[in-house]
């Protein structure tokens, strides 16, 4: 096969272990910068070209799009999704992980655990939305934040309000949402590939930070989930319709919740905390998928 990956950073190690692997692989592999492409929208040839080349040979394309450039790089994904080309996460299970508000909704509509969250605008709202979740302390989440930027734990009532004004005067959009004080600074990431739990970590906050991220010096673990883990990741990923996601789960007196699902989640750390072949894993999905769709092609001929 010859694959392309959409991506801006050809020396991240995630997009670096997903070469290696297809070439271990025997497959023929491209690094696209999706913001340096641009798209031929016709009605019986949709391309896309790159590097003065249009790029029309490509078997499956891997999503590596960072949140930043969401809208062009799920529109330059489309134009391939258009022209016939698998893709490893569709374009729009991508968008609807990426927008917090949507995600939390659809899983809200699928039963699915997560945190009481809370959504508004009018600052009339704030002491209600403030006790729609439980009160204080409670954590605040910008819409677009990512890698824990944008996240404020608001330990009393009267932080929760200031930090919320303050929000509010930037003009930006955002959550609150119960703390799961039980959680103690830990969720888990489970990577989902085709509706499988293949790998999953237990990601530990740095002293004095509720935040679990390791690009904030979170460290991880290997974890043992429970059934009722698995399923829900599952069942996370399968909501926003990504074949491949990262989601993070928090353990709560209530069972797991759900605190995100990632469309590209990094591999760097979940590969040496488990050690397991994970970008190896995903080209075998592209290839088990690319099989069936050649295999859907001639039923019925002959």
């Amino acid at each position: 096969m010859k694959i392309g990956i959409l991506s801006r950073g050809p020396k991240l190690y995630s997009t670096q272990r997903l070469v290696e692997a297809a070439k271990e692989r025997g497959h023929e592999i491209e690094v696209i910068n999706p913001l340096k492409c641009f798209m031929n929208i016709t009605s019986n040839n949709p391309s896309v070209h790159y590097r003065e080349r249009v790029l029309n040979d490509f078997d499956a394309v891997i999503p590596r799009i960072g949140a930043s450039v969401t809208f062009y790089g799920t529109a330059v994904l489309r134009q391939f999704e258009m022209a016939g080309v698998f893709a490893a996460n569709e374009s729009v299970a991508i968008t609807r992980s990426r927008d917090k508000l949507r995600c939390l909704q659809l899983l809200a509509k699928k039963g699915i655990g997560m945190p009481v969250t809370g959504f508004a605008h009018s600052t009339k709202m704030t002491s209600d939305l403030i006790a729609s979740v439980g009160g204080a302390p409670l954590v605040i989440k910008m819409l677009e934040g990512t890698q824990g930027k944008g996240v404020v734990l608001a330990e009393t009532q009267k932080a929760a309000e200031s930090v919320i004004e303050a929000f509010r005067e930037l003009n930006a959009f955002f959550l609150v949402q119960e703390f799961i004080k039980e959680s103690g600074g830990r969720d888990i990431r489970c990577l989902v590939i085709d509706d499988k739990v293949v790998a999953c970590m237990m990601r530990v906050g740095a002293k004095g930070e509720f935040r679990s991220n390791l690009h904030r010096g979170g460290t991880a673990e290997t974890v043992r989930i429970t059934p009722e883990e698995r399923s829900t990741a599952v069942r996370a990923a399968r909501a926003m319709g990504l074949n491949i996601a990262g989601v993070d789960l928090l353990r709560s007196n209530h069972g797991p919740l759900v605190m995100e699902v990632n469309s590209s989640p990094g591999l760097e750390g979940i590969e040496k905390a488990t050690n397991k072949d994970i970008a190896g894993a995903i080209i075998e999905f592209i290839e088990r998928a690319h099989e069936q769709k050649k295999s859907n092609k001639t039923r019925g001929k002959g």
